[in-house]
């Protein structure tokens, strides 16, 4: 397995934007009135599994009384993370604005390459660096903010089926996440986790009742069987691991 990135080349650290999140406060530096008005980034988080590169745009709109010229940019985030850009930084005047352009990064990630462990999951930056046609420039660090999370599973059962109103259905399931040290998904536990209940004639789920996720991620409570409907588990989220829902699993009620 090859690894693109070492502690030493990843010690540096801060400052990005992305999808519509509103930005930290930047770090910004600078000579004359460029100025930066948006960073984005597309598909807002960056999710990725135990393989396969994930391909993202950055973009950053800028402002100068006399254009822009270029820009540079690079991505970092929590422990060694860090990222520069595939390719050149590619900028473009806006229609009928000379004064304004967005400048256009491409960037990868790949578990399998650019990360050792699980400690770069969470929240991620970009510097800026713009320079305009008349010799002003700015350097911002944190003009916005992603995430980088690991990729979540979940899984659900209900049994037995078909069963008696009345009788006791027991639920189970399991929370997993991308583990980046073994490239295997691995159980999250101590999660609360809702569980919900859609009525066969309803296109809605309600919460039950939340349980917390226990070892290797495990899920199980107990309900009574009331009507026919769908069960599954719902996961909101963390900072590090993006939302999940089960499928969910019908149970038919005699």
């Amino acid at each position: 397995m090859r690894k693109r990135m070492t502690y030493a080349v990843l010690a540096t650290a801060t400052a990005a934007a992305l999808g519509g999140l509103a930005a930290p406060a930047a770090q910004a530096d600078g000579s004359g009135d460029t100025k930066i008005t948006k960073v984005a980034v597309s598909g807002t988080n960056v999710v990725l599994g135990t393989s396969g590169a994930k391909t993202f745009t950055v973009s950053v709109t800028a402002q100068d009384d006399s254009g822009i010229k270029g820009a540079d940019l690079y991505l970092d985030g929590p422990s060694y993370g860090y990222a520069t850009p595939t390719g050149a930084v590619t900028c473009a005047a806006a229609a009928g604005d000379p004064t304004t352009s967005t400048c256009k990064a491409t960037f990868i990630l790949d578990p399998q390459v650019d990360f050792i462990d699980n400690s770069v999951a969470g929240r991620w930056y970009a510097n800026v660096w713009i320079d305009a046609n008349d010799g002003d420039y700015l350097s911002a660090d944190k003009a916005g903010s992603f995430a980088v999370q690991r990729a979540s599973k979940l899984t659900v059962n209900a049994a037995p089926e078909p069963v008696k109103k009345g009788k006791t259905i027991t639920v189970t399931g399991a929370l997993t996440r991308a583990n980046w040290e073994t490239s295997a998904y691995a159980g999250y536990t101590v999660q609360p986790v809702k569980l919900e209940f859609r009525k066969a004639n309803s296109s809605t789920y309600s919460v039950v009742k939340t349980v917390k996720s226990g070892s290797g991620g495990a899920l199980k409570t107990t309900v009574k069987a009331a009507q026919d409907g769908w069960f599954r588990w719902n996961f909101a989220g963390t900072s590090t691991t993006p939302p999940v829902k089960a499928g969910g699993d019908y149970v038919d009620v005699k």
